[in-house]
């Protein structure tokens, strides 16, 4: 008679090391991949957009000036200093006005009473047009209105935030 043997065969033995290298490699392959998926989640959130500081109130007239300013962000992994410009201006109920100079049509720079226009921005790129208050004119190629930054004032002075999408006019 045939005794049996305590202990594992060698088929069991190989079955189970395979099994074992595959699922550490495997796993080896996952983890980062989990990692990647839910790193945002991990992450803190963000604070509010920062202000920047573009003048004094005084400065400003209802006639739109470009000011540059310097803003510090997280781009990816690295924190990256950005130069953006804003066209201000105020109402003429002293409302401080500040948009994007980017076309919303293609992209272009926009420029105040460019290409011949009075009282409008110009876009030179296919002719856009907006109104002083950063309208698109109908009949013209942009779609939408001028983006508009954030505008908080403190002791006299401008501060630009983060700036937003206004609506279709």
């Amino acid at each position: 008679m045939m005794e049996k043997k305590e202990g594992m065969s060698r088929r069991q033995f190989l079955t189970y090391t395979l099994m074992g290298t595959g699922g550490f490699l495997l796993s080896g392959m996952m983890v980062p991949m989990v990692r990647f998926a839910i790193d945002p989640v991990l992450q803190p959130k963000a604070a509010a957009a920062d202000f920047v500081e573009v003048g004094t109130l005084d400065e400003f007239t209802t006639t739109p000036i470009k000011k540059t300013f310097t803003l510090e962000r997280m781009d990816g992994w690295y924190l990256d200093k950005a130069k953006l410009s804003a066209y201000i201006s105020k109402s003429e109920a002293g409302e401080i006005l500040a948009l994007s100079p980017i076309c919303k049509h293609l992209g272009c720079t926009i420029a105040w009473e460019g290409g011949g226009r009075e009282n409008k921005y110009y876009c030179p790129c296919h002719d856009g047009e907006y109104t002083p208050d950063g309208v698109n004119v109908p009949g013209t190629p942009p779609p939408l209105p001028l983006d508009e930054y954030t505008v908080e004032i403190k002791d006299n002075k401008v501060y630009l935030g983060a700036l937003r999408q206004r609506g279709g006019a």
